[in-house]
């Protein structure tokens, strides 16, 4: 019980923060910290505070809620980034908010891009997942290691659009594989692919739609896929928020994928 306490507690301060935080700075632009070093904060950190209702989810797509701690570091390494997942008890799509459990918790690096002869290389992250569910049946049960790219292009508009929308491709690339954990719990090993198109709007509203497929190594390239739309709003420079609504569009079984979802989330740059 203390724990729902707890995340009851971090829930509503962090709503409380976000309001404020509205009323106080609604005027502002957009909090992207590529935009945002050309203004007065460049910021350090993001932290990111996230509610997902799911439906039929493998082990680690249940109904949970997410908080994410990213630092943004000077040098080839540019990002670390801790998510802890509280997955719910009662893992179906209403879930049971108010009695979470730890699940496994994950931890990213990304390295700085660079460029050759003038040309973007995509962004280079690697990422552990650490089997820390408790009761463990709320995570993989393996500990798990991965690597991936990701990169973003911008896509040309017509000029009567180009004044107000920036439209983008960001694609990504990750390879998940088990190295240890439960021996009776399963293998892990499948790549998984980003296929996102972004629009935003006067820097203050946006709209991604992405397709999720998915390759499980351990079912013989068993595919599945997922597709997501998410609509955002920059509040300031420093607070965001956006709601996302996902389906499966193939692949029973398959890891990283589920039938349905619905995700609302908050972000606050320092």
């Amino acid at each position: 019980m203390k724990k729902a306490q707890l995340i009851v507690s971090i829930t509503t301060l962090f709503l409380l923060m976000l309001t404020l935080s509205s009323i106080a700075m609604a005027g502002d632009d957009s909090f992207d910290r590529t935009e945002s070093t050309t203004e007065k904060m460049v910021p350090r950190g993001r932290l990111e505070l996230k509610r997902e209702a799911t439906n039929r989810g493998t082990p680690e797509e249940t109904t949970k809620t997410i908080l994410k701690i990213s630092s943004y570091l000077e040098g080839v390494v540019s990002l670390f980034r801790l998510e802890v997942p509280f997955p719910d008890e009662n893992t179906d799509f209403g879930g049971s908010p108010f009695n979470p459990h730890l699940g496994d918790i994950k931890a990213r690096v990304g390295f700085r891009p660079v460029s050759v002869f003038g040309i973007p290389v995509p962004t280079f992250f690697t990422e552990v997942t650490f089997p820390t569910a408790d009761p463990s049946e709320l995570g993989a049960g393996k500990y798990q290691l991965s690597a991936g790219l990701q990169t973003s292009m911008p896509v040309s508009l017509p000029e009567t659009m180009s004044g107000s929308h920036e439209l983008t491709f960001e694609p990504l690339i990750q390879q998940v594989v088990s190295v240890g954990g439960d021996e009776n719990r399963k293998n892990i090993n499948y790549t998984k692919f980003e296929l996102a198109l972004r629009d935003t709007w006067q820097k203050k509203y946006w709209v991604k739609l992405t397709l999720k497929p998915v390759l499980d190594w351990e079912q013989d390239a068993k595919t599945g896929a997922v597709a997501e739309l998410e609509f955002g709003w920059f509040i300031s420079r420093q607070w965001s928020t956006w709601l996302m609504l996902g389906s499966q569009l193939w692949g029973d079984g398959v890891p990283s994928t589920y039938d349905q979802r619905v995700s609302l989330g908050a972000a606050f740059l320092f």
